[in-house]
């Protein structure tokens, strides 16, 4: 591919240079806004399945929670019924705060958005300052 450096070496003039550097310039904005379409779909499809999943989860632990709740209060009612429901309290405590624990560790350990955008883009940038 010819650039604007090869141009004026060619012997060219400067508005053949400045024509070539605008189409590498160009393409390199076309390329680079094509991977950043990809990912985007991509990260949209990943934190939109990533809901749906997390709405279905918390749904049905809720009502798993709720019936046996009330299966172990019925149970221990006649004789430990506050102790049965403390114990109860106790266990939805502790199961909370493992899975924020879990949520914040997937938030801090997951690749940030268009990691590979900026990197091509600061690679780019990189190397027009070089020139």
């Amino acid at each position: 591919m010819r650039t604007a450096r090869t141009v004026l070496a060619e012997g060219h003039g400067a508005m053949d240079a400045l024509r070539a550097l605008g189409a590498l310039l160009h393409e390199m904005a076309h390329v680079r806004g094509a991977l950043l379409a990809v990912e985007l779909r991509e990260e949209i499809r990943r934190r939109r399945s990533m809901l749906l999943l997390a709405v279905a989860g918390i749904a049905l632990l809720h009502m798993a929670l709720l019936f046996s709740s009330v299966l172990i209060a019925a149970v221990f009612w006649d004789s430990h019924r506050l102790g049965a429901i403390a114990a109860m309290v106790a266990f939805y405590f502790a199961g909370a705060g493992a899975a924020f624990l879990q949520l914040r560790r997937a938030t801090i350990d997951s690749p940030p958005p268009f990691a590979a955008s900026r990197r091509e883009l600061t690679e780019d940038l990189a190397q027009l300052g070089t020139r």
